[in-house]
């Protein structure tokens, strides 16, 4: 009887055993808390890094969020394949969500790719599957109930990426998460609703919507509304009219042809800075209102680009400008783009992104799913994020090294426990500081 011969994939067992990926040890290099969030904060915006602070003092979860860089450090350390892909980089359960397609269409997919970056697969999983344990505690759910999260998020990735690597090339990429096809999909009454309700609200969201409820007529010419501290205007347009002008410039030569053709019939109306996310705060994010001849607005977020967490931990970016390796990234990964996805140069040197702001987006609540409704969505970004690997790194070698078994999967659970458990006591450290003063917050 002949024997098969083992696989690239199957050979990598040897030295990276697949229980390995459940264990988690903390360097004796890394650096504390405290630290790390320091260093987190370098070049950002310094009256905004209070409410930075406080946005990630919420939870455990929140915290987790806001510290991609000091888990990459963790995970660098630890066995892995070192089979590619284009990782996402801040790959947790708040960064998957709906949205709408070029041609209309509500899909799924990743929806934050400001540390994307080719790196080893697992790394991403890791970081997804413990999002999971973190955010079921958060909603406290059983303690088994999150690490089954954690186990299914590997099973779905899993089976998932079998089935991928079988799959046509083009139909691969051509392949799409369809929230409707979702919805009719799912054998859940509570999950079937809660879509259904969602893709509602999302197909009611127009830019024109978004214009009445952000914007307000000042002496006939439209702005967009100051919130302090989250919405305010940094800039005076008149002053700064030549540079906004050269920025958009260089912007709209990072379309397609077509696509800048569209954003020709726009003009600035008004900027304003934005506080968003949590990761993101401190950075700097701007929303600039576009209008055109017919007084139709146009929303696009400018979002600070930098170096990728994960640079320190594999090899540079290939690209020179940090908005541009956000955007091939996020290219790459998604099934379908926004078609103002572009980059740009500020005149002191920053790096830019640009998309359009709250186009049909549907951001999932999760800080109110029940053990069904996050069981089910663990299954889903698993999913998904196969699809996304599948697409851009050896599928075959990856679903080889995983096999048939659950051993993967156990050790997948095994570490998101663990660093879930790293993380509560990471952010005590953090609380701790915050009491004692070291550390600014200011609850926005």
């Amino acid at each position: 009887m002949a024997v098969e011969k083992d696989t690239p994939g199957k050979q990598i067992r040897a030295t990276v055993p697949r229980t390995s990926q459940g264990d988690f040890i903390l360097s004796p290099q890394r650096p504390s808390v405290l630290e790390a969030i320091r260093t987190s904060n370098e070049g950002r915006v310094k009256k905004l890094i209070p409410i930075r602070h406080g946005r990630m003092s919420e939870s455990p979860f929140a915290f987790y969020r806001g510290m991609a860089g000091l888990m990459a450090f963790d995970l660098s350390g630890l066995p892995h394949t070192q089979l590619t892909v284009q990782a996402i980089g801040d790959c947790h359960l708040s960064n998957f969500g709906g949205f709408a397609t070029p041609e209309r269409t509500l899909i799924f997919d990743a929806n934050d790719f400001d540390e994307t970056l080719p790196a080893t697969w697992e790394w991403d999983v890791k970081r997804l599957a413990t999002s999971f344990v973190l955010a079921a505690r958060h909603n406290q759910l059983k303690e088994a109930d999150a690490r089954d999260m954690a186990v299914k998020v590997s099973t779905s990735y899993r089976h998932s990426m079998y089935e991928y690597s079988r799959m046509n090339t083009l139909d691969l990429w051509y392949m799409k998460f369809e929230m409707h096809a979702l919805m009719n999909s799912t054998t859940s009454d509570e999950v079937r609703n809660m879509l259904r309700d969602a893709i509602a609200k999302a197909e009611k969201a127009t830019p024109q919507q978004v214009f009445y409820k952000i914007t307000e007529n000042v002496l006939g010419t439209f702005e967009i509304t100051d919130q302090h501290p989250l919405i305010y205007h940094p800039l005076n347009l008149e002053k700064e009219k030549a540079s906004i002008q050269n920025f958009l410039k260089e912007y709209s030569h990072t379309l397609q042809e077509d696509r800048r053709y569209l954003f020709s019939k726009y003009h600035v109306e008004d900027v304003a800075l934005k506080v968003v996310g949590v990761g993101s705060v401190g950075t700097r994010c701007l929303v600039a209102l576009m209008m055109n001849d017919k007084n139709e607005p146009l929303f696009l977020q400018v979002k600070e680009a930098n170096a990728s967490v994960l640079e320190n931990f594999t090899a540079k970016s290939k690209y020179k400008h940090a908005g541009e390796r956000v955007v091939q990234g996020q290219r790459l990964v998604q099934a379908a783009s926004d078609i103002f996805l572009g980059w740009s140069t500020s005149d002191d040197g920053r790096h830019f992104y640009l998309r359009q702001l709250r186009d049909r987006k549907i951001a999932p609540d999760v800080n109110h799913f029940d053990k069904e409704v996050l069981m089910a969505y663990a299954g889903l970004c698993g999913r998904m994020l196969a699809r996304a690997h599948a697409k851009t790194g050896p599928s075959e070698q990856i679903s080889a090294y995983m096999g048939k078994s659950e051993l993967m999967d156990t050790a997948i659970g095994k570490f998101a426990v663990a660093y879930a458990d790293q993380t509560e006591k990471d952010f005590a450290e953090f609380t701790k500081a915050i009491k004692k003063g070291q550390l600014p917050v200011e609850i926005a």
